[in-house]
């Protein structure tokens, strides 16, 4: 009499993850752990999550002797959908888990449920992945397996695989792997301070630094009450977006207007967005030190704009000592529109704003600008009692 027992869940691989050394893979596996246990219990899920060395595996009812029945759609939906927004996975696939299992016992289970999977004029192939526990060859296992099931064999293009993983503790059986995102678990990375305008561009960039494990908080400049709360609207609804990838997002909402109109009131025409940007970075840098982060993002794009050609970018930054991160940099528009559609931010960020750089930006900004001109234009302008009162003005939400 055998001892196994069936239960349903997902098989999740890493990506880059499993090529860290052994110290680093485990930082990762816990920050990896710790996202997936927070939205699988947003979703109200049941689950135990089974580490193995490169494998998670989150069990649904996981008890023996469960008298519940089997994961609903809905359950499966739910967590599919979680781990499609999940960073560090390189795919998941939707299994069943003969815990306790020999090779008879596996046998048994597929030689029953085969024809549900396969229909009679369907080919199939095998795909074996197993540890040094399973102490039967490769050979005696495939030909133990796939003599009961009555169907052809075709390796090359089946129409269905059935893959297989032997451990210790049982077997895996499923069918089909879902691309993951990829990349590292969130707050694997440090901290960032990601500006985000509610255009296109800046929600993909926070998305893509995201994937590289850095944990977001957002800083968004806007121009209230001049003009309406538009842009801080939708802000806020891009944040609503974005906690499916980042579990808990903190965003700054800082008025610009008072340091704007000084600076249209008293500089030419052509350096306004110039400076306009550097103040912005100026008051960013100080945020992201309070905050603990190590570097800004942006959404810039180069030479997508006058203030994003290589000339102004250096002007930009100048006065810096935390790096810019910007991961759109080499991205053109068309690709950018691409990712934020993926990501399911477009639809929000091309709803009309007037955002602070919009109301007071120039007809004719400078695409190649001098830094000694910026400099002296900034140091006469005496912003510094000013950027402190906006950033008493700084209002934070929690998404």
């Amino acid at each position: 009499k055998s001892s196994q027992s069936l239960t349903q869940g997902f098989l999740l691989a890493f990506g880059e993850l499993f090529l860290k050394s052994k110290g680093v893979q485990k930082l990762l596996k816990r920050n990896l752990a710790n996202h997936l246990t927070f939205f699988l219990k947003k979703e109200k899920v049941d689950f135990k999550l089974r580490q193995y060395r490169e494998r998670f595996f989150i069990e649904i009812n996981p008890y023996e002797n469960s008298s519940r029945s089997s994961p609903t759609r809905t359950v499966l939906v739910g967590m599919a959908k979680v781990l499609q927004n999940t960073f560090g996975l390189a795919w998941f696939a939707q299994t069943f888990f003969l815990a306790k299992a020999n090779l008879k016992d596996l046998s048994r289970f597929i030689k029953i449920n085969y024809p549900k999977w396969l229909k009679p004029n369907q080919t199939f192939a095998l795909r074996l992945k197993k540890d040094e526990s399973v102490k039967e060859s490769r050979e005696q296992i495939i030909k133990e397996i796939a003599e009961p099931i009555k169907r052809k064999v075709n390796l090359g293009k089946p129409n269905k695989e059935i893959f297989l993983e032997g451990r210790k503790s049982g077997w895996f059986i499923y069918f089909k792997k879902q691309k993951g995102l990829g990349g590292l678990p969130i707050k694997s990375q440090g901290r960032i301070m990601t500006l985000v305008s509610g255009g296109i561009d800046s929600t993909p960039a926070s998305w893509l630094m995201a994937k590289r494990g850095a944990e977001n908080i957002w800083l968004h400049f806007h121009s209230f009450p001049l003009v309406s709360q538009k842009s801080i609207e939708k802000v806020r609804e891009l944040a609503r977006v974005f906690i499916n990838y980042q579990p808990k997002l903190k965003v700054y909402f800082l008025p610009f207007s008072q340091i704007q109109l000084q600076i249209k009131t008293n500089t030419p025409a052509k350096y306004r967005v110039l400076l306009y940007r550097r103040i912005m970075f100026k008051i960013a840098q100080k945020l992201a030190r309070k905050e603990n982060c190590q570097a800004l993002a942006t959404g810039e794009s180069l030479g997508q704009v006058s203030s994003q050609t290589l000339t102004n970018l250096a002007i930009i930054e100048e006065a810096l000592k935390i790096p810019i991160l910007r991961p759109l940099i080499g991205f053109d528009k068309e690709e950018i529109i691409a990712l934020a559609q993926k990501i399911r931010t477009y639809e929000i960020s091309i709803q009309p704003q007037e955002d602070c750089c919009s109301l007071f930006i120039p007809k004719h900004a400078t695409a190649s600008g001098r830094l000694e001109i910026a400099q002296e234009l900034e140091k006469k302008l005496g912003l510094d009692k000013l950027i402190q009162e906006t950033l008493k003005e700084a209002e934070i939400e929690i998404f």
